[in-house]
Formats: structure tokens, C-alpha cells, sequence
């Protein structure tokens, strides 16, 4: 009998969907993500004539792209950021675009929260022409303490509402076990100071990292949020500001190809990201 899926693609539609109709700069943490990867898309000496962007809600990224001549197509789950961007509508791991289409691919944010990460990856291997590179990032391993221990606090239900993450370590051996060549990753930590958990959670609504878990859990009560508001407020610095912490893991690989460098050992330390991005001779 197959396992049910983790997460639900149905409330990740609802999700990207209410994103499209919020105001303008309501997902703080997009432009930060899309910052750090046109930063490491600028260490890239080459010209990319084909992308595939994974996500179109981000107008400014988009804009980009093209503004780099590059031929763009998108690829949204949400039905209503696809209708007025244009983009093929669907999810990362159920991809059906012909092989070999794409020179660049560019994913910022979702992978950690998509039932077949592997099954993904080895798509979007596919989905690249030879010595293509994909570019991501995501909110990953270590992230949300605070809140994932106020969850946690006497008397709220032991039920499973916060995502699993993927690790440093685990996203490189993905990458390496589905085919990319030259594989980087690494991380960024951000802390953003909230005054209380409601604030958190309209910044977690708005950037779409809310609860896509299937099924999907029960409603706190009013008295569950009220008990989880107190933990989280329990850790508030001296100036009543509460510290969370978001890992933003970014990760790079390659479409094989003969004329590659060949990676440095592995624990040798003497590998940069700058090298890594760096294409053939």
C-alpha cells in the first residue's frame, strides 16, 4: 500500500493563490532570496539563452531574468499567479517539459516542501541541457526555534503542524545522488525580531510557509494559541522583541558534461562557491 503524501498540493495552490492577492511587499523574505541568487548568478561567466523560474509571484525577479535576454518560462501551482504571469501551471516534482529544454533553472523556495524531493531533482537534472545549472534556496534545517518550541509548550495537542526540514549535509548528498555535477551549498542565517507569535505568523502566511501538511491539522483553539503566544513571548529579549531565526539554505548544481572541472576532494576545504559556479574553460 503507498504511504499518503506528505504534503498537500491542493493547499499549496490555496497558498501560492493567496499570495497573488496580497499587497506588494507583504512576503518579506522573496526579494532577500531573489537578491541572494542573482548575487550568485552574477558569479557566472556565461550567458543563459533558456531559464525555467520555479515560481511566479515574484514580479521584481522576474523582471530580472528577462532583463538578461534570457528566454523565461514559468512554472506556478497556483492557478491564479499563473493566469495573469502566464506561466505553465504545475509542481516541481511533476514536471512534464521536454528533456534537454533549459540552460539555467532557477527555484527560489519550495523544494523543502514538496512530496518527492529526489524524484524533483532528477526531473529538473533532466529539464537541463548539458553543463546547465540549477540555482535554489530555501528555508531549511535549524530554522524557527523559538516557535517550534512554543508549539511544543503544556496543554497545546502534540499534533504535527510544522514542516520538516532539510539540512545542509542532506541537500548536498541529493544533489550528488540524482546526477549534478559540482554541487554547492551553503547557508545564510537571518534573524528578524518580532513583537509578538502573530506577527510571525502573518510573515509566514504571506511568504507561504504556513502548513501544507496532509492531512492537514486541526484548528488551534483559542486557548492552544493563547498558551503558544505566551511561550514565544516567554523568550523575548530585554527590549520585548522576540529573535526567530531563518536558514536560508542555497544550493547550486550542474548538468554533467565532459568538458567539466573536475570537483575538489571531498573535505579538502579548498573549494569556494565562487569556483564552483564558475563554468567549463
Amino acid at each position: 500500500m503507498s504511504q499518503p503524501p506528505l504534503f498537500s498540493p491542493a493547499r499549496q495552490r490555496a497558498q501560492r493563490d493567496r499570495i497573488a492577492r496580497q499587497p506588494a511587499g507583504a512576503d518579506f523574505l522573496a526579494p532577500i532570496i531573489a537578491e541572494t541568487l542573482l548575487d550568485r548568478l552574477t558569479m557566472v561567466t556565461r550567458d543563459f539563452s533558456r531559464t525555467l523560474l520555479i515560481g511566479a509571484h515574484d514580479a521584481t525577479l522576474i523582471a530580472h531574468l528577462r532583463g538578461l535576454g534570457t528566454n523565461l518560462t514559468l512554472l506556478e501551482a497556483g492557478p491564479a499567479p499563473a493566469a495573469y504571469t502566464g506561466a505553465i501551471v504545475g509542481e516541481a516534482d511533476n514536471i512534464d517539459l521536454p528533456f534537454g529544454s533549459f540552460d539555467l533553472i532557477v527555484w527560489p523556495g519550495g523544494l523543502d516542501s514538496i512530496n518527492d524531493v529526489p524524484g524533483a531533482l532528477v526531473r529538473l537534472r533532466a529539464l537541463l541541457a548539458p553543463d546547465g545549472l540549477l540555482l535554489g534556496a530555501f528555508v531549511g534545517d535549524g530554522s524557527l526555534p523559538r516557535l517550534r518550541r512554543a508549539m511544543m509548550t503544556e496543554y497545546v495537542r502534540p499534533v504535527a503542524r510544522l514542516h520538516p526540514q532539510i539540512d545542509l549535509a542532506a541537500m548536498g548528498n541529493l544533489l550528488q545522488r540524482t546526477g549534478f555535477t559540482l554541487p554547492v551549498v551553503d547557508v545564510d542565517t537571518l534573524t528578524v525580531r518580532y513583537g509578538d507569535w502573530f506577527g510571525l505568523v502573518r510573515d509566514l502566511r504571506a511568504a507561504g510557509l504556513s502548513s501544507r501538511l496532509s492531512p492537514a491539522p486541526p484548528p488551534l483553539t483559542r486557548d492552544e494559541a493563547g498558551r503558544i503566544a505566551a511561550a514565544f513571548a516567554a523568550e523575548a529579549d530585554p527590549d520585548g522583541r522576540i529573535a526567530e531565526t531563518f536558514r536560508l539554505i542555497h544550493f547550486s548544481g550542474w548538468a554533467p558534461h565532459p568538458d567539466q572541472p573536475q570537483p575538489a576532494r571531498r573535505g579538502s576545504g579548498t573549494a569556494s562557491l565562487a569556483d564552483a559556479l564558475k563554468p567549463k574553460s
